[in-house]
């Protein structure tokens, strides 16, 4: 299967510290619309004691050969403040069972596309890390943690921030024996829950996948014989169930 896609990634890391606090982040990808400045992540916390947070940013930036790298947020040209996305606040304390809630704000030119990864990693809460907590809790809480042997995992997302004038223009060309769709628009559209199954088995299918095709990018596949495509073509808010049969 010949594929001319760009799949953002994802990551997941685990620190050092199990039976504590285990966070939840939710979805891993996000989008803020054109007409959006501020996004509300929520973080929810399904462990026995508080989860103390840090929201780390970067952007990433693709080159034209497909590549990526991530570099820290830069600073507006006027000194005005961050040229990108902001986390406020970027240190959250989420009590056991609980939630707590982060609102990721994008400052700066929006004429095109911008991506970034968002890590949202728990640790242990030290003095220079500036949570407002005492002395005496940080102490109580690192000498409950070290009753046992615990994990505290962290979750990096991907934070998609569309153009102010968002405009897509998703063009098909299903061929003979190739499906090919382009991005001619200016924003990323999402082909989700993308399944290849047999015709004649409906059980039998390869694992389901979920592909982000970026402004001027494409997604194809080759058509198979006697195999069944099923996706849903993503353009912000528009949902498009499609079906493309193979030879």
């Amino acid at each position: 299967m010949k594929r001319l896609w760009l799949l953002l990634g994802l990551s997941g890391f685990s620190l050092a510290v199990q039976g504590g606090p285990q966070i939840n982040v939710g979805t891993v990808y996000d989008y803020l619309d054109g007409d959006k400045s501020t996004y509300l992540k929520r973080v929810f916390n399904s462990g026995d004691s508080t989860a103390f947070v840090k929201v780390n940013i970067l952007e990433i930036i693709y080159n034209a050969d497909g590549s990526h790298r991530e570099i820290p947020v830069a600073t507006q040209a006027d000194g005005s403040g961050r040229d990108g996305l902001m986390a406020s606040p970027a240190r959250l304390i989420v009590p056991a069972k609980g939630m707590q809630g982060t609102r990721l704000l994008h400052m700066g030119a929006r004429d095109t596309e911008r991506y970034f990864r968002v890590r949202f990693v728990p640790v242990v809460p030290e003095k220079e890390d500036e949570f407002a907590v005492s002395s005496e809790e940080r102490d109580a809480y690192k000498e409950n943690l070290s009753a046992g042997v615990n994990v505290m995992t962290g979750f990096g997302t991907v934070f998609f921030v569309r153009p102010k004038n968002s405009r897509f223009d998703s063009v098909i060309d299903d061929s003979a024996g190739v499906y090919r769709l382009r991005n001619n628009g200016n924003t990323v559209v999402v082909i989700d829950e993308f399944r290849n199954c047999s015709l004649k088995n409906e059980t039998e299918c390869e694992p389901t996948t979920k592909h982000h095709v970026l402004a001027g990018k494409s997604f194809e596949f080759d058509k198979k014989p006697g195999r069944e495509y099923r996706f849903n073509l993503i353009e912000g808010a528009d949902k498009k169930p499609l079906h493309v049969a193979g030879q």
